[in-house]
């Protein structure tokens, strides 16, 4: 069998992801400016792109796990890539949302077909950690993606962010090209919805849906909420966020495998849910800033959790398909939270948008305790 190219594959991905998470910094002013739309245009843009991943995730997970784990993963990063380039030249509104459309597709291939070729071979025992670890490709570039977009658009406009976004996803294309794929097998079609959606995974899936409308959010709205209500920091918001969120994910992976995943995510869903409070009542820049890096702590955790829940209630099913529906209501919480948390900023008030989201990871942690009767027992490391 050939040796899996783990290293190479978590560096695509995380190109991929970069060229995404710029795009979240760069496009509610991009929509507002360029196509003269409001909050609720600017949430819808955001959010449109993980409509797609969410629908491509268990389709490149089934068929990662078939063999074909490496041309899913190519065409992923070749269709980012042309997705990228449809954002920088769109003519109208209804192009950029097809473009986000395309990109979500990409996004979902390139890192639903990448994570079941890493996690094969990996012991039951330490795939909370492993999940972990590679999903920092896609929180990672998600959460430094912004930073790297302020940075761009300081050196050379919005245009230098755009090629950037561009750029991207071409080294992903070049690093997955230059590796060898899986040993074939046979992938096996989905024969009813059931294949693509595992009964294991469908509270846990919810749990983390529930959890992502938070981020979802605060990626859509936080930049505007940040300027328009003069609250300060709009380029420091996302970044403070990312470094909150890096630092515990890095740290914290290995308490999934030690105290189970079920138990991490009922701690982090509280700290979440009392981010957003805080966020939704800052008075001022220093308590918006500590509040959204609390949410970006309570956030930090809950994909590994969730994967290692759902690892556990799917036993021996592949871990694409497994992984990657679960994965899906990520993407669905994020969609549903830019349009909805636009609608809502522009109705009620940006703080109504964030209090909203809190009281969604109340409900997310409520849910937890519908999962616990049919978890297996925890492997520790």
């Amino acid at each position: 069998m050939n040796e899996i190219p783990a290293r190479r594959l978590w560096f695509a991905v995380l190109c991929g992801y970069l060229a995404l998470g710029a795009t979240l910094q760069e496009l509610p002013g991009y929509v507002v400016s360029r196509f003269s739309a409001g909050p609720a245009a600017a949430g819808l843009a955001v959010g449109l792109a993980f409509a797609a991943t969410a629908a491509t995730r268990p389709f490149a997970g089934r068929a990662a796990d078939g063999g074909l784990a490496r041309p899913v993963v190519l065409a992923g990063a070749l269709l980012t890539t042309l997705a990228a380039l449809a954002h920088l030249l769109a003519p109208d509104f209804g192009v950029l949302l097809l473009a986000r459309l395309v990109m979500g597709a990409g996004e979902g291939a390139l890192f639903s077909g990448a994570l079941p070729w890493v996690l094969t071979g990996t012991p039951a025992d330490r795939r909370g950690r492993t999940a972990g670890w590679f999903g920092l490709s896609m929180w990672g570039g998600l959460s430094a993606g912004p930073l790297l977009a302020v940075a761009m658009r300081q050196a050379g406009g919005p245009a230098a962010v755009w090629w950037t976004v561009v750029a991207l996803p071409l080294v992903s294309v070049l690093l997955v090209a230059s590796t060898r794929g899986q040993a074939h097998r046979s992938p096996v079609l989905p024969r009813s919805a059931r294949d693509l959606v595992p009964a294991g995974a469908g509270l846990p899936g919810l749990v983390l849906g529930l959890s992502a409308y938070g981020y979802g959010s605060l990626t859509a709205l936080l930049v505007l909420y940040l300027s328009e209500e003069r609250v300060g920091g709009e380029n420091l918001g996302l970044a403070v966020f990312a470094a909150a969120f890096l630092l515990t994910r890095s740290v914290g992976s290995p308490l999934v495998d030690r105290h189970g995943g079920l138990a991490v995510a009922r701690v982090v869903l509280v700290v979440e849910a009392a981010g957003l409070v805080l966020l939704a009542a800052a008075p001022g820049e220093v308590v918006a800033l500590l509040a959204t890096a609390v949410t970006g702590v309570g956030i930090g955790l809950i994909y590994p959790a969730a994967t290692s829940v759902t690892l556990h209630r799917t036993g021996a099913l592949g871990p694409g398909v497994a992984v990657g529906a679960m994965t899906s209501f990520w993407d669905l919480g994020i969609l549903v939270a830019g349009p909805l948390g636009g609608l809502v900023a522009a109705e009620l008030g940006y703080r109504s948008a964030f209090g909203l989201a809190a009281a969604l990871a109340v409900l997310a942690f409520g849910v937890t305790y519908a999962v616990a009767p049919q978890v297996l027992p925890v492997m520790r490391s």
